[in-house]
């Protein structure tokens, strides 16, 4: 059964702030989403301080002095 009395218009105003709020959050996390990718993207998976260095000619392994 549906509501006897429905005013539409009031609904509306009602619900503007809860769901402008909603819209806020959502960007705020695809915003956090892409500039977390792209911090990851950037630093990459290299390590920080390698023993050893692939020669990518060669494939030969040299030591880091």
């Amino acid at each position: 059964m549906s509501a006897p009395d429905t005013n539409i218009e009031k609904q509306t105003r009602w619900h503007r702030g809860p769901l402008i709020g909603m819209a806020v959050v959502v960007l705020f996390a695809l915003g956090y989403g892409a500039y977390y990718l792209g911090n990851l993207a950037e630093e990459g998976n290299n390590p920080d301080n390698p023993d050893v260095i692939i020669d990518g000619r060669t494939g030969e392994a040299e030591e880091v002095q």
